[in-house]
C-alpha cells in the first residue's frame, strides 16, 4: 500500500521537475532572442556575409560557459544571484541588483518598441498602438492568478513558433550552408566588436539570470538536481544557438543572392527587408509575427528576471508582491516608450553600457564562488574545466566591458 501511495508522488515530482526545466530553458532562450538580437544579426550578416558565422559560433560558446556556471551555482547554493553576490562581497548584491533592474527597465522600452514595430509589419497597426497593446498584454499576464503557468506556456509556444517560422524563411532564401559552416571555423574576417555586441545582447544584463532564477522559484535546486539542471542549461543554449543560426542563414541566403539591404538611417530595418526579399509580402508578415513574439517574450523575461532581484532588498517578498512590482515595472517602461517614440536611441545606448558591465561583474562573483567557496555547495565537487573556462571567459567579458564603456563615451561626445 505504501508503495502504491508513493508512486503517484514520485511521478508528480518528476513531472513538476520536467515542467520547471522546460520553462527555464525557454525563458532563457526567448529572453535572449529579442528585437535587438534580430536587428543585430541582420545588420552584421549584411556587413560580413558568411564570415559572421564565426561570430555566431563564438557567442554560443561564451553563452554556454556563462550559463553553465550561473545555473550550477544558483542551483547548488539555493540563493538568488544578488544574495550570492552579497555573500561573496558584502554590498555587491545591491549593486548587481540595481544594475540589472535599471538595465532591464531601459531594454524593456526597446522591447515594447519592437513589439509595436512587429504588429506594424504584421497587420499594419500604428507602432505606438502596437506597443501599447503589447505592454498591456504583459501587464495582464502578471495580473493573472495563474501568471506562472501562463508564462511557461506562452514562452514555449512563442519560442517554438519563432523557430518554425524562421526555418521556413531560411529554406525559401536557400542560403549557402556549406560556406557558412566553413566560415564558422575558418572565417575570412573576424570582427571582435560585433561579437562583443552579440554576446552583450544575448547573455548580458538580466538574460543570463533568467533561466537560473526560474529554476530557483520552481524549487528545482540542490545537488540531487544538478545533472538535470546542467543538461537543461545545455539544451537552452542549443535552442538559442539553433535560432541564431537559422536567422543568420535566412538573411545570408538573401544577401548571397545579390539583394541589396539598406542599412542607412534610423528607419532602416535590415531583417524586415531580408524577410520581404525572401518571401514577398508573406515574408514581411512572418517577420512581423517573429518580431512581435520575440519582443513580447522579452518584455516578460526582462520584467520577471529584473524583479526577481528585489529579493535582496526584501527577503520575505511574496510571489503576489513581486507580480505587482513586475506590473509597475512594465507600466513604467510603457509610459516612457509612449512619451519618447519608437526609437529611444540614447537610452538603448546607456542600456548597452550597463549590459556590458553586468555580465563580467556577475560572472566574476559566480566563478569566485565555484573556485573558493565550496562551503556554499556542500557535497559537490565543482568541475575544474568549468572553473578554468569560466575564468578565461570572465577575463574576456571584462575586456568587452571596457570596449562597451569606451563606445558609450565616444557616442556621447
Amino acid at each position: 500500500m505504501a508503495a502504491q501511495e508513493s508512486a503517484p508522488s514520485t511521478a508528480e515530482y518528476v513531472k513538476s521537475r520536467r515542467s520547471s526545466l522546460i520553462s527555464a530553458i525557454f525563458l532563457m532562450a526567448t529572453s535572449a532572442i529579442g528585437p535587438g538580437f534580430i536587428t543585430q544579426t541582420a545588420t552584421f550578416t549584411v556587413a560580413l556575409g558568411a564570415a559572421f558565422a564565426f561570430g555566431i559560433l563564438a557567442s554560443i560558446v561564451i553563452d554556454f560557459i556563462v550559463q553553465q556556471n550561473i545555473w550550477r551555482v544558483v542551483t547548488l547554493t539555493k540563493m538568488h544571484s544578488s544574495e550570492i553576490a552579497n555573500v561573496t562581497i558584502p554590498g555587491s548584491g545591491y549593486v548587481l541588483a540595481v544594475l540589472v533592474i535599471f538595465g532591464g527597465l531601459v531594454f524593456n522600452i526597446g522591447n515594447i518598441a519592437g513589439a509595436g514595430l512587429g504588429l506594424n509589419a504584421l497587420v499594419g497597426l500604428d507602432p505606438k498602438w502596437g506597443g501599447l497593446i503589447s505592454g498591456l498584454l504583459g501587464i495582464y499576464i502578471f495580473s493573472s492568478r495563474k501568471a506562472s503557468t501562463f508564462i511557461d506556456r506562452l514562452m514555449i509556444g512563442l519560442g517554438l513558433a519563432m523557430i518554425a517560422l524562421t526555418l521556413y524563411v531560411m529554406f525559401v532564401s536557400n542560403p549557402p550552408v556549406g560556406e557558412a559552416l566553413k566560415q564558422s571555423v575558418m572565417p575570412d574576417t573576424i570582427d571582435f566588436a560585433m561579437i562583443t555586441t552579440i554576446v552583450g545582447g544575448t547573455v548580458g544584463g538580466y538574460i543570463c539570470y533568467a533561466g537560473a532564477h526560474r529554476l530557483l522559484d520552481k524549487g528545482t535546486v540542490g545537488i540531487e538536481n544538478i545533472h538535470v539542471v546542467s543538461s537543461a542549461a545545455t539544451k537552452g543554449i542549443l535552442v538559442v544557438g539553433l535560432m541564431r543560426y537559422v536567422l543568420f542563414l535566412a538573411i545570408l541566403g538573401v544577401v548571397a543572392s545579390g539583394v541589396t539591404i539598406d542599412l542607412s538611417g534610423q528607419a532602416a530595418n535590415p531583417a524586415s527587408q531580408a524577410f520581404q526579399a525572401a518571401a514577398g509580402n508573406f515574408g514581411l508578415r512572418i517577420f512581423g509575427l517573429i518580431l512581435w513574439a520575440a519582443a513580447l517574450t522579452s518584455i516578460i523575461g526582462a520584467a520577471y528576471t529584473s524583479m526577481s532581484f528585489l529579493k535582496v532588498f526584501k527577503t520575505s517578498i511574496t510571489e503576489r508582491q513581486r507580480n505587482v512590482a513586475t506590473i509597475v515595472f512594465i507600466t513604467i517602461s510603457l509610459v516612457i516608450y509612449l512619451s519618447m517614440g519608437t526609437a529611444p536611441a540614447a537610452l538603448l545606448v546607456f542600456a548597452g553600457g550597463f549590459n556590458g558591465l553586468v555580465l563580467p561583474l556577475g560572472l566574476t562573483i559566480f566563478v569566485y564562488i565555484a573556485w573558493r567557496r565550496a562551503d556554499l555547495m556542500p557535497g559537490y565537487h565543482y568541475p575544474r574545466w568549468l572553473i578554468w573556462s569560466g575564468i578565461v571567459t570572465c577575463a574576456l567579458t571584462w575586456y568587452m566591458a571596457a570596449m562597451s564603456v569606451t563606445a558609450i563615451f565616444n557616442y556621447l561626445k
